[in-house]
């Protein structure tokens, strides 16, 4: 019999936020495949494996992860591990993490043999646009996915843990949307529901004066100028979304 078909979500600790200065920790994993019902679900065990760095773990990361040099002393090294992890041939459809843009720095096309990635961070902006937030735990208590097990959901900022919660938030996402649309929202800057920061924040983009919208088409954040180009668009009747370029700004 021949099995399914499944997208591998991922999760990464890691020592800082760039390589090569910055080195994976550890690296967990968990499966959704699709069913002979046309329904998407979590498949197997899932799995984590610590890695070796190649540099202290400094402990401001430390502090987020708990996770200590000698744990990963006699660990493998990411480029030895990593293909087996990232590139389960030939079943996996694509990848998915939550900010995948953050595990897509460390996980290159070579390690992942030119996988698609699907982020679930993303996505969830474009179909649960009132959730209070959009991290993966607050997506998961507000949520309150069917048949996620508490505890194998903790402790929170672990490889394994945190891609377990992330395949219940994918789950849901394929239930209701394609893989090619989330494939398609993940290319692209997210679309925020509500302003960040400013005398708006906290209020739909729809909302906000043209005067403010304004202001955030030069933002130095490109979901912030991805979202007001979005705004801006609709409000001139629709059409293509193109941001502008730098010397659009300076003329502003």
């Amino acid at each position: 019999m021949a099995q399914p078909q499944i997208i591998r979500v991922v999760d990464l600790e890691t020592t800082g936020q760039a390589p090569p200065a910055h080195g994976v920790c550890e690296v967990g994993w968990q499966d959704v495949a699709l069913g002979d019902d046309g329904r998407w679900e979590l498949l197997g065990e899932g799995g984590q494996h610590f890695v070796n760095p190649g540099r202290p773990i400094p402990p401001v990361t430390q502090a987020v992860h708990h996770i200590l040099d000698e744990q990963v002393a006699d660990a493998p090294w990411w480029q030895d591990i990593a293909r087996r992890v990232l590139d389960p041939y030939p079943r996996r459809v694509a990848l998915a993490a939550h900010r995948a843009d953050f595990e897509q720095k460390f996980c290159t096309a070579q390690l992942t043999h030119g996988a698609d990635w699907i982020c679930t961070w993303k996505c969830a902006l474009r179909l649960w646009p009132d959730s209070p937030g959009f991290s993966n735990q607050m997506l998961r208590y507000w949520r309150k996915p069917y048949g996620m097990e508490h505890e194998r959901g903790l402790p929170a900022h672990r490889a394994f843990p945190d891609a377990y919660v992330t395949a219940f938030h994918l789950r849901d996402m394929l239930n209701d949307a394609s893989i090619a649309q989330l494939l398609e929202w993940s290319r692209l800057p997210g679309l925020l529901p509500r302003v960040r920061y400013g005398p708006d924040r906290g209020r739909a983009w729809t909302e906000i004066d043209d005067d403010s919208l304004d202001g955030f088409l030069t933002d130095r954040d490109e979901d912030v100028r991805y979202t007001a180009e979005t705004e801006l668009a609709r409000r001139q009747g629709g059409g293509e979304v193109k941001p502008r370029s730098r010397n659009d700004w300076l003329l502003l």
